[in-house]
């Protein structure tokens, strides 16, 4: 996928649903490709489709590789709050035919797998004193 093409159909995206910034939608697309390499790594190097699941994990697991305790900030800087607006980017780049998809993928996959409070800020929570000397 050329970045070219990619960047009209983010425009072309944001003409008609303006919630999420393009940052966003780049960084899906760098979610994607991640996914798809460590999907590839357990299935002997071959290439496989990845359900809706599967790129929801792969884009919590890079946003904390990448951004650590700023991963919280920027998805709400994105107009990130919930799974669902995840799935709801790729269905948007599904329409302009940057991403491809097989007929038993459903929005409903990226609904709920987990919280963004509980994977994005937690992790860097410090614990209480009280739990320490316990």
């Amino acid at each position: 996928m050329q970045a070219a093409q990619f960047e009209h159909a983010v425009e072309n995206i944001l003409k008609r649903d303006s919630r999420f910034e393009p940052h966003a939608y780049l960084f899906l697309k760098d979610s994607l490709d991640f996914t798809l390499k460590r999907a590839a790594e357990d299935n002997e190097g071959k290439a496989r489709h990845v359900s809706g699941r599967e790129l929801l994990f792969g884009f919590r697991d890079l946003a904390l590789q990448e951004f650590g305790p700023m991963a919280s900030t920027l998805m709400a800087e994105w107009g990130l709050t919930e799974t669902k607006n995840v799935g709801e980017m790729v269905f948007h780049l599904i329409d302009e035919q940057m991403f491809g998809k097989q007929d038993s993928d459903t929005l409903e996959d990226f609904v709920d797998a987990f919280d963004f409070h509980e994977a994005f800020v937690v992790p860097f929570t410090p614990k209480s004193r009280l739990s320490k000397t316990q």
